[in-house]
């Protein structure tokens, strides 16, 4: 009896599961799985699931064994049976044989031969696909993400064999995604810890396919679909993974690519850094884009003292972020995104330039010329990222991006130029005007405003008008650039490129619309300013071809966009004291911009007698223009910029300029009040000429110190030498009361009879002496008053800080209490 029953626990009585799973092993591993003993195990493991802890444990058991002693045959039927098991079971019973599978897919990674951990990836991305009806509590990925991630760097000896390894551990790195991304207790693949090992497996297979596309030798990857190309299948599963990031996993996805991209030195050249930035802004939530933007950014600043070519790297990557979200949602980092970039415009120059003692060093000349070059990269790399991202920003958004980007120009009077010029000297204040200017040409562009006085409001015409007055025709060229592409809101500016004598205006095909009441009100208001600042720009003595073909344009847009009756009767007085002004020549200007003056003044008329079509005025023009082109063609653009000038004008022939009477006899008729013709042109005069400020680089102390020189009479005429004939006359009132009532009747009489700007010149320059007067008394007598914190003090262009102890500050008595 005993002998039975050790006999008998051998075969029939071991546990049924276990004869199931014995039968399903044939005795020979090429035939493969049993098919109906297979059946017959999945219809046992479904009719009582609980024991499918037990069926995987036992097939565990015997598929670590089966690895140990090499029977590779039946660790793939094994493999096998527990894939088809996981697809037929899905009740509440599985998680304990999940563990089980779990383990024998890390056992077949964890050994050295290919084809089992090919064979391990292919199980788990099977389970992967599987959706389980509960969450799991306890189980983790980390080993998985782990070694999916070093085979994804596999550099086996044999390409084919290496390919293979390296596409199952993204495969698997994929299922990882796949399992835990929505699943809300497995947040923890979103880690640091997981992201710097899953992130850089990826980027280093896309990097590799690029590194092979750029050497030409990419051979058999090229004859791999999809799946199976290691590139290919890394950038799906990045794009799969970035997409399902939610709102706070977004920064712990992108800093490991700014991670590996500084590791492998891949800003420069920085085409793949691109390409992946792409990608991740293509492939995240639209709502999120601002998140990767400020990751950029902060990037950037932790970068700022690195090599030239890095940082132009990054912000060619931040252009391309920013390109692709200004057509979505980039929230609230739009000023925090041109503050970044103004700010290392700002570093780029004081890099390139700096202060003398560093360029004199013992650098080469070769090496400081090469840094120069190399800081232009990045200071051109930023322009077209403002000008760009701004470019693409909705007309509300752009018109602060505009304010913002002025309020960084070095302009004289604010500052920020105080700032500049102790710092960066004359070169690098224009250096950085320069910059900002161009970028602004770029945000302007395609800017289309309703109302001009929406889109230049005082805070941005006035130092953009007080750039223009700078003696830098560079500078003069951008600011009229941006006027135009502020003032053309009808795409005219193409049809009127150059400066010429335009034979039929009317074939332009120019657009325009009646001027608004908006706009009429913002040249009453601007107008003048307007006007001051073509007058004065047309006789800087280096304005060159380009600076006349730009005023051209600004008078022609002028007149399409803002002009109405009385506007034009102003462009023409103003037309005719720039011939006038270029006849009298009273500040001896050279003969080259005396003859551009006529030039542009004879192509302006031509243009404005046809635009408003009065046939008298057209006539008018016509001949003058005629003689001209006989007599003087010197007088016109088509030959001022080619021919030989003659050394003087002559001032007697009348028939080679324009008549303002004759002017006035053609607009006689209604609509236009000719009779204001006969009032000269004067330029207001206003605080900029006061402070001198067309310099484009004034030495703060120095313009202080010409003030007060200035200011103050010679010694000379101090004291007045004192004589009995003096005293004499100043004691004499005889007719003095009748001279008294003859000025006031002069003055009266002014007062009625004079044009209203002529008063209006003569009352602001009187008042203008009166302030300068009350400037310089204040400037020689007022001084800050002591602070305890210390007074800044500047002698020999060095500030020194005195500081003043409380119980030495002498208070006014009414200050003390």
């Amino acid at each position: 009896r005993a002998a039975w029953r050790v006999c008998g626990c051998c075969g029939p009585l071991r546990p049924r599961y276990k004869r199931l799973v014995d039968n399903i092993f044939p005795e020979d591993p090429k035939d493969g799985l049993s098919k109906s003993d297979m059946e017959k195990l999945t219809f046992y493991a479904v009719s009582a699931p609980e024991k499918l802890d037990r069926i995987g444990a036992y097939l565990a058991e015997k598929l670590s064994r089966d690895v140990v002693r090499h029977r590779y045959g039946n660790v793939v039927i094994a493999m096998e049976a527990l894939d088809q098991l996981l697809m037929a079971c899905h009740s509440q019973s599985i998680k304990p044989f999940v563990e089980s599978f779990l383990h024998m897919v890390a056992k077949l990674l964890e050994s050295r031969e290919p084809d089992l951990q090919v064979l391990g990836t292919n199980s788990f991305v099977k389970f992967a696909n599987i959706e389980e009806d509960t969450p799991s509590y306890h189980r983790r990925y980390d080993f998985f993400v782990s070694q999916f991630s070093a085979m994804c760097h596999s550099t086996h000896e044999d390409q084919e064999t290496r390919t293979r390894i390296r596409v199952a551990g993204i495969k698997g790195l994929q299922g990882v995604v796949r399992k835990t991304v929505n699943d809300e207790l497995q947040a923890i693949i979103w880690e640091p810890q997981h992201m710097d090992k899953l992130i850089p497996s990826m980027l280093f297979n896309m990097q590799d396919s690029e590194d092979l596309d750029r050497y030409g030798t990419r051979q058999s990857c090229h004859a791999l679909d999809g799946e199976e190309n290691p590139s290919a299948l890394a950038e799906n599963c990045f794009r799969e993974l970035l997409g399902r990031a939610a709102y706070g996993n977004m920064n712990n996805a992108v800093r490991p690519v700014l991670v590996h991209l500084d590791n492998h030195h891949l800003w420069d050249p920085n085409e793949f850094a691109v390409s992946c930035f792409r990608i991740i802004m293509y492939s995240i939530q639209a709502q999120h884009s601002h998140h990767v933007i400020q990751q950029v950014l902060n990037h950037l600043d932790t970068h700022n003292k690195n090599t030239p070519r890095v940082r132009a790297g990054i912000v060619q990557v931040l252009l391309e972020t920013v390109a692709i979200a200004a057509k979505g949602s980039v929230g609230p980092t739009v000023l925090e995104v041109f503050n970044t970039l103004l700010k290392h415009l700002r570093m780029s120059v004081d890099f390139e330039l700096g202060d003398s003692s560093r360029r004199n060093s013992a650098s080469s000349v070769s090496s400081v010329r090469g840094r120069e070059s190399e800081e232009r990269i990045v200071q051109n790399a930023i322009i077209q990222t403002i000008g760009f991202f701004g470019g693409n920003l909705p007309d509300y958004q752009r018109a602060e991006v505009m304010m913002f980007i002025m309020g960084k120009v070095p302009v004289y009077g604010t500052p920020c130029h105080a700032l500049d010029t102790v710092k960066i000297g004359h070169q690098g204040t224009k250096r950085i005007q320069t910059m900002l200017l161009s970028s602004l040409i770029m945000v302007t562009s395609g800017f289309k405003s309703k109302s001009m006085a929406a889109a230049l409001p005082p805070p941005f015409l006035d130092p953009l008008f007080s750039i223009s007055l700078m003696e830098d025709s560079e500078l003069r060229q951008l600011v009229f650039e941006i006027l135009h592409n502020i003032l053309d809101r009808h795409d005219n500016r193409a049809k009127l490129r150059g400066i010429r004598i335009i034979p039929n205006v009317s074939a332009l095909k120019i657009k325009r619309e009646k001027i608004s009441k908006q706009d009429v009100a913002f040249m009453k208001k601007h107008g003048q300013q307007l006007y001051r600042h073509i007058y004065l720009g047309c006789k800087e003595e280096d304005n060159v071809h380009k600076n006349f073909e730009l005023l051209f344009t600004t008078l022609a847009i002028l007149t399409i966009e803002l002009a109405n009756e009385e506007v034009v009767i102003d462009l023409i007085r103003l037309a005719i004291a720039l011939q006038e002004m270029a006849l009298t020549n009273d500040e001896n200007l050279p003969m080259f911009i005396r003859c551009g003056i006529m030039a542009l003044v004879a192509a302006y008329l031509n243009f404005l007698s046809q635009m408003i079509a009065n046939p008298p005025f057209c006539q008018h023009v016509s001949k003058v223009i005629e003689l001209r082109n006989m007599d003087a063609p010197y007088l016109l653009p088509e030959h001022i910029f080619r021919d030989k000038l003659p050394e003087s004008l002559d001032k007697e022939d009348s028939q080679l300029y324009f008549q303002t009477a004759d002017m006035a006899e053609c607009l006689a008729g209604p609509g236009y009040n000719a009779e204001r013709l006969s009032i000269p042109y004067v330029p207001q005069v206003t605080d900029e000429d006061r402070l001198t400020r067309r310099k484009s680089f004034v030495d703060t102390v120095s313009l202080q110190v010409d003030i007060i020189s200035n200011s103050l009479p010679e010694k000379s005429q101090l004291a007045e030498e004192i004589t009995f004939e003096t005293l004499k006359k100043a004691i004499d009132t005889t007719g003095l009361e009748e001279q008294e009532r003859e000025k006031r009747r002069q003055v009266m009489e002014k007062f009625q009879k004079a044009p209203f700007e002529e008063i209006a010149a003569h009352c602001e320059s009187k008042a203008n002496m009166l302030h300068d007067r009350l400037a310089q008394i204040f400037e020689l007598t007022i001084r800050p008053p002591p602070s305890p914190s210390g007074v800044v003090s500047i002698s020999a262009g060095h500030t020194q800080h005195q500081s003043v102890p409380v119980y030495e500050m002498k208070f006014p008595d009414l200050c003390v209490y």
